[in-house]
């Protein structure tokens, strides 16, 4: 096996390794990807990117290695394909952006919650739980006290009691007469 990624192999010559023989695959990856990925760090400025992008290129070059291994310099084709790679990429991309922009819709403005529903969404959490529960059952739900006794496994009473004293409470945290409040 030839040498790991951080360790260029002793001969650089892209055509031949030791003794003239013609270099392997391994070991001219190993040889290159640094450098690769280096000059298109610089050119793109993304490090992952350019990783990818060399990657990519050294792939495309092992499927044409007995024919690439006789170039003068492999690794010229090698910077050819992934400069082209990173090109193609941008333009995508360019494209890509281009298209959403002209896409996309002027998006309705929706209002924020008006200060009342603010006071009352505050007001219902500073409640007891099973109390809460019961007035939001009860009132937004439209659900009937039997309704909420029956889902909650609980008297018809209990729910009474629960929507009296979450009536009573949400008033005076709503700051409001607790006798204007209507009874269930």
């Amino acid at each position: 096996m030839g040498a790991r990624a951080n360790e260029p192999p002793p001969t650089v010559d892209a055509r031949a390794g030791e003794g003239g023989a013609p270099i392997t695959f391994d070991d001219f990856y190993h040889a290159h990807f640094r450098g690769v990925t280096a000059q298109l760090c610089a050119y793109t400025g993304d490090l992952g990117q350019a990783q990818d992008l060399a990657q990519e290129a050294f792939c495309r070059a092992l499927a044409r290695w007995d024919r690439l291994a006789r170039y003068d310099d492999p690794v010229a084709w090698i910077r050819r394909v992934a400069w082209n790679l990173a090109r193609s990429r941008w333009r995508r991309l360019r494209t890509a952006r281009s298209h959403l922009l002209r896409q996309r819709r002027v998006e309705t403005q929706v209002a924020g919650p008006t200060p009342d529903r603010v006071d009352i969404e505050r007001a219902l959490a500073a409640l007891p739980a099973n109390h809460r529960r019961a007035v939001v059952l009860h009132y937004l739900a439209d659900m009937s006290v039997a309704q909420i006794a029956a889902q909650e496994g609980v008297a018809e009473g209990t729910v009474k009691s629960w929507l009296h004293r979450g009536r009573a409470a949400l008033a005076t945290l709503l700051d409001e007469n607790p006798e204007g409040v209507g009874h269930a």
